[in-house]
């Protein structure tokens, strides 16, 4: 486990070699709001490079006003600007909590989250949904919660949600030196910046292709444009097509087909069917 605060421009100028003399072992960044670049947070380029200057590792979130789902990708887009270039050693997050996106239901905020964090992992990042308890159990459908990796606000001594998550904001009243005032703070229970920098995500250089022919390594991260999915690795007929960022299951090569599965977590993991996402052909892996 790991000690953290997210921070914002309403944390004004951060010391930053206090906060890591604290013990505070990373942090997130607020890089803006919104789907304008007008809506960059302030402090979030300070923050980033003293941070970082000071050894603390950093992911990033973007916090959502999103109204439809155009407005979603449009919020990604805007978002990949702004980290552009940097390193996060952390996943970059979608903060949903606007009243007036809950007002249109589940099925719309699953599907604003759908279209932001597909749109941001498909650039090459490790992203994740943050979203307080009350939400994730009412507003956020099971697949969302299933595909992406959940930040989990609840202001609490103990973390009730029953759901699987890697971090938890518990508490927006928090002192840490070297801040003024008061500062979220949160736990990770994932070693992301391992998962993260092996995977060649986030800005981290990937690792090299391996030779043609030679075995897939467990974990290794493919990406599928609209690539035939198989139920099984003799099934003649696609179930599905896929896009987006895979992970190969256990490298075993059946028929021309490896099993893939949807994040490093669930690789290597049994019983198989409740972590494989399916069968692709290895001529359409890259």
């Amino acid at each position: 486990m790991s000690k953290g605060i997210d921070v914002s421009r309403y944390q004004g100028e951060i010391d930053w070699k206090k906060v890591k003399a604290s013990g505070v072992q990373f942090a997130m960044l607020r890089a803006g709001y919104g789907r304008f670049d007008a809506q960059k947070d302030a402090q979030f380029e300070r923050n980033y490079k003293e941070a970082k200057a000071v050894g603390i590792p950093v992911g990033a979130y973007l916090y959502s006003y999103a109204k439809s789902v155009e407005d979603a990708r449009n919020e990604a887009k805007v978002f990949l600007q702004w980290v552009k270039g940097k390193q996060f050693a952390y996943p970059l997050a979608f903060d949903v909590e606007e009243a007036e996106q809950a007002q249109k239901g589940k099925q719309f905020v699953s599907d604003i989250i759908r279209a932001f964090c597909e749109t941001v992992e498909q650039a090459g990042y490790y992203v994740c949904i943050y979203a307080n308890k009350y939400w994730l159990d009412n507003y956020i459908d099971a697949d969302c919660k299933k595909r992406y990796d959940v930040w989990v606000a609840q202001w609490a001594k103990t973390n009730t949600y029953n759901g699987a998550y890697g971090m938890w904001q518990y508490t927006s009243d928090g002192a840490v030196s070297g801040i003024s005032g008061r500062v979220d703070l949160d736990e990770s229970y994932k070693d992301y910046p391992s998962i993260i920098r092996k995977n060649g995500l986030n800005g981290f250089p990937k690792a090299a292709t391996p030779n043609p022919g030679a075995p897939f390594t467990p974990r290794m991260m493919v990406t599928l444009e609209k690539t035939p999915l198989y139920v099984s690795a003799t099934a003649k007929t696609p179930a599905a097509r896929k896009s987006g960022t895979y992970y190969i299951y256990d490298g075993i090569e059946i028929n021309g087909r490896y099993r893939i599965t949807v994040s490093p977590e669930r690789a290597l993991k049994t019983p198989i069917g409740e972590n494989v996402t399916g069968y692709v052909d290895k001529k359409d892996l890259r």
